[in-house]
């Protein structure tokens, strides 16, 4: 039996991060991963859907080319409404961009670790068979990710559903797709389905969509959606699908009453479940969630000494930079640190168009604290750049401590707000009183420089 000092189970975004400080110590390390190199973000998430969020905005500003009198050219017979936009080139670019990465990663692993190509399982606490190799390591890093959740709909058998995992296999666009989940994997893709050209309907459980966040901020989004042409049903729940002559008919109850979507295709998007199921965590005597996730303490720790979970099967954070901080962590406590996941704030961002940047307190959050709070608000109609750009959909709120005069949270919706929450997040980690950050001098004209004003002129919460 081969023996290591460490095994990563996984090639997600935590795994390389740990490598990287790993490998030149020169110990013994093995990588097993069983799918592609580079976990959900490189494969299926980040790099593919941004280059398609990509294609999807350069074919929506386009055909908005003369609200910023651009005219076509030609003999008059040509129409901005006549843009099209091609389907196998969009996803042929986002999958070279993935495939480039994951050329690396394969070379990389391949030159620096002894490489397993297989699905791991447990056969006890610290040795794991892949195929017809049994392998035992000093430290085990489970890093296996998450999967898309399918529902058990009656009839989800009888079609041919899509998921983000195999929606990258279509070979043509869809002519109507219907996508049941109103979050934000499933806004992000109606988007980039309508401006490719599909006609789009989102099915949501709930009457509000974008249900982690403030009901004003989830209804501009509908609207940003609605106005481009997507249809919402909400309040819904899907009791049925069946096959119609090749596409798909989804039967919603609403209001008491049923009725019938048809369409040509149909999107999952209702969350993610933990790939916990086939790693033989019992044979280990590792606990799970009654979700299935590894159980960990804020050290990334099991309650196998030697055996730690990161990424997206700890239920810690579903995104690549929870990921990449779990890996941190991991470092970090290898060299005698402390860094835990109790440090971090919640911060991510939504990817639609305009997108949404969000870290730690929202406004409905706030009200339901005890703590005196502040808060600021600005229409991204009232700021300048926005109006510029012709881009004014949207809407800012930052949150301040009374007590300590410190940033608890802020929601950047609207042009560049994926971009600008940042400087909320690193206000926050670093503590910067929110005085500071009102007196301070920005870029004009920006978005960014008009934040300071909301903080001039904040209200308490409750």
């Amino acid at each position: 039996m081969q023996a290591y000092d460490f095994i990563l189970i996984g090639t997600g975004q935590a795994s390389f991060t740990i490598l990287s400080e790993l490998i030149p110590t020169g110990t013994r390390i093995a990588v097993i991963e069983g799918g592609r190199f580079g976990g959900t973000c490189v494969n299926y998430g980040c790099t593919p859907t941004k280059t398609l969020v990509a294609a999807a905005r350069a074919a929506y500003m386009a055909r908005r080319a003369n609200d910023f009198g651009v005219v076509l050219p030609g003999d008059g017979n040509h129409h901005i409404e006549d843009i099209r936009v091609d389907w196998q080139h969009g996803i042929k670019r986002a999958l070279d961009n993935r495939q480039g990465t994951n050329e690396w990663m394969d070379g990389f692993l391949d030159e620096n670790v002894d490489l397993y190509r297989g699905w791991a399982q447990f056969e006890s606490e610290k040795t794991v068979r892949i195929n017809d190799d049994v392998i035992e390591g000093e430290t085990i890093y489970i890093h296996t990710g998450a999967s898309p959740r399918v529902p058990d709909i009656p009839g989800i058998d009888s079609v041919p559903y899509l998921t983000s995992t195999n929606l990258l296999e279509l070979p043509d666009l869809p002519e109507h797709i219907v996508i049941v989940g109103g979050s934000y994997i499933g806004l992000e893709y109606s988007q980039i389905f309508r401006r490719f050209g599909a006609q789009v309907t989102v099915i949501e459980h709930s009457d509000q969509i974008m249900t982690r966040e403030d009901p004003d901020i989830a209804q501009i989004a509908r609207e940003v959606l609605e106005g481009e042409g997507i249809n919402f049903v909400t309040g819904a729940s899907v009791t049925r699908v069946a096959n119609n002559n090749g596409g798909v008919d989804v039967i919603v109850e609403q209001g008491g009453a049923e009725h019938t979507i048809h369409g040509s295709h149909l999107l999952l998007a209702v969350g993610r479940t933990p790939n916990t199921a086939n790693l033989g965590l019992e044979k280990a005597g590792i606990e799970t969630t009654e979700r299935g996730y590894v159980k960990v303490d804020e050290h990334l720790r099991t309650n196998v000494p030697g055996v730690f979970a990161v990424g997206d099967v700890n239920g810690h954070g579903a995104f690549t930079h929870t990921s990449v901080n779990d890996g941190e962590i991991i470092l970090n406590n290898l060299n005698g640190g402390d860094r835990s996941v109790n440090d971090r704030f919640l911060t991510y961002a939504l990817f639609m168009d305009p997108p949404l940047g969000r870290v730690g307190m929202n406004e409905t959050m706030a009200k339901q604290s005890d703590r005196k709070l502040l808060m600021g608000t600005m229409d991204m109609a009232s700021i300048s750049r926005a109006k510029e750009k012709d881009e004014t959909a949207g809407k800012v709120k930052v949150i301040v401590d009374a007590e300590t005069d410190t940033f608890v949270g802020a929601t950047v919706f609207g042009t560049g707000g994926d971009e600008i929450v940042n400087m909320f997040t690193i206000a926050m980690y670093t503590g910067v009183p929110c005085r500071t950050f009102r007196d301070s001098v920005l870029v004009h004209p920006t978005v960014a420089e008009l934040l300071p004003y909301i903080i001039r002129d904040m209200k308490p919460v409750n």
